[in-house]
């Protein structure tokens, strides 16, 4: 916790409560109001905590007006641009970038691990041919526990590693065995020759009928998506992996619950419903009607992809996105895809019109990720998984920050109650 040299004064009832406000290394500072309802009897009120620092944390920074995006203190344009995704995992984990020794032995160590318990083959089979594959995620995650008993004691920081490891490697595999349980093929196995994103390309694609081969501009692209979902701070998702963590859960357990809020389409279902939304539109010469619909606050339309509820100002995510997207279309086309032809025209009129711009409604990080991953011949019903594969390594961090944390308390949000007052049980036949 940083140190407060300041405080905050509250006036209730004529009595006066000196609060004290910790400033951070960057960003706001906040007002400490733990003996709140010790000292005054009150507590405050916050829907949805937009304005409540319910932790500390060293691991992600977002300046949201600025566009700002950190990961210990290094720009998440640098990072996807100069770095990989398996390096920024070792940063989120262990707060530095890696030595080549460093790093060369992560990437051993989490390849070795990327092979799951074989009975949980078995374990897909338990699930309808249709289920989507958030649903096989979320209950294959949280079975890992009943798989992996050596390593979910949180108190032993070895067991809390070898989990750590577990899950980084295995998610890619999971969320892959998901998608071709639902398309009938067989499983693909990892293999270790291949990097950490062309490894999950291969599981997707590859039948034991041909020969797949990765393109490197889909695997340097897939790994993109993987860095720039990485962390985000504290989202809704990440705070259900740490308010579950605080109970004292098991690591899948509480992975697992990340997942069920993941599936949400306010939250990672978001570039889903954008190609939903390019499927609406149809056709190019459409979008001149949806663009009106969007400007007008008397229609529920609405441009999904388009701007960002922390970011007032460019997603920092969507630059880099961006030019993945222009990569692979030039790879694979756009002629015979309608719905991509929609997406790039669509991008190209809304940055043309000064109205977005001065609601700062670019396209986001969501807009171009499900440009790619469409285009890389990915059903939109893959588009979550693939984000809760990219986010695990975020989640686990934070769970380790707060496992290690020795200020940990378990999650006790309060309530502004607004239901009846006691009253006397009447028996049911004297009820009028």
């Amino acid at each position: 916790m940083a140190d407060t040299q300041k405080t905050a004064t509250l006036t209730l009832d004529g009595k006066t409560f000196d609060l004290p406000i910790y400033s951070p290394t960057v960003g706001p500072d906040v007002i400490d109001i733990r003996k709140l309802y010790g000292q005054a009897g009150v507590f405050t009120y916050d829907p949805g905590y937009t304005s409540t620092a319910a932790c500390d944390s060293a691991i992600t920074f977002i300046d949201g007006d600025e566009g700002v995006l950190l990961h210990r203190g290094y720009t998440i344009g640098e990072l996807a641009e100069k770095s990989h995704f398996l390096e920024v995992c070792y940063l989120l984990l262990y707060g530095a970038l890696p030595t080549a020794k460093e790093m060369e032995d992560f990437e051993a160590l989490v390849t070795r691990h990327t092979m799951v318990h074989e009975q949980m083959h078995r374990f897909f089979t338990g699930f309808r041919r249709d289920a989507h594959p958030m649903a096989i995620m979320v209950g294959v995650v949280g079975a890992m526990s009943a798989f992996y008993h050596d390593s979910i004691d949180i108190a032993d920081a070895h067991q809390r590693e070898v989990a750590t490891i577990r899950l980084l490697a295995k998610m890619p595999t999971i969320a892959s065995m998901a998608y071709k349980y639902t398309i009938g093929q067989p499983m693909v196995y990892p293999r270790n020759d291949l990097d950490y994103a062309s490894n999950f390309l291969h599981m997707c694609f590859s039948v034991p009928a041909e020969e797949y081969v990765v393109n490197p501009i889909l695997a340097r692209a897939m790994d993109r998506i993987f860095t720039l979902h990485a962390d985000h701070e504290q989202n809704a998702s990440t705070s259900t992996v740490r308010l579950a963590s605080s109970s004292g859960a098991n690591p899948f357990a509480c992975i697992a619950a990340g997942i069920a809020c993941l599936w949400g389409p306010a939250h990672g279902g978001a570039n889903q419903a954008c190609l939903e939304m390019l499927r609406e539109i149809g056709t190019v010469d459409r979008i001149p009607e949806y663009i009106a619909r969007a400007k007008d606050k008397n229609d529920p339309f609405r441009l999904m992809g388009f701007g960002h509820r922390v970011y007032k100002n460019f997603d920092p995510r969507a630059t880099v996105m961006k030019q993945s997207a222009d990569e692979v279309l030039e790879l694979l086309g756009v002629e015979n895809n309608p719905t991509l032809q929609v997406a790039k025209e669509l991008e190209k009129q809304a940055l043309a019109d000064p109205y977005f711009h001065d609601k700062k409604l670019f396209p986001n990080v969501d807009f171009y990720s499900g440009i790619i991953l469409e285009a890389m011949g990915f059903p939109t019903a893959m588009f979550t998984p693939i984000f809760a594969l990219s986010r695990t390594v975020g989640w686990i961090s934070q769970w380790k920050e707060m496992i290690e944390d020795p200020a940990m308390k378990i999650g006790r949000p309060r309530q502004l109650y607004t239901g009846e007052t006691q009253r006397p049980y009447v028996n049911v036949e004297d009820r009028g």
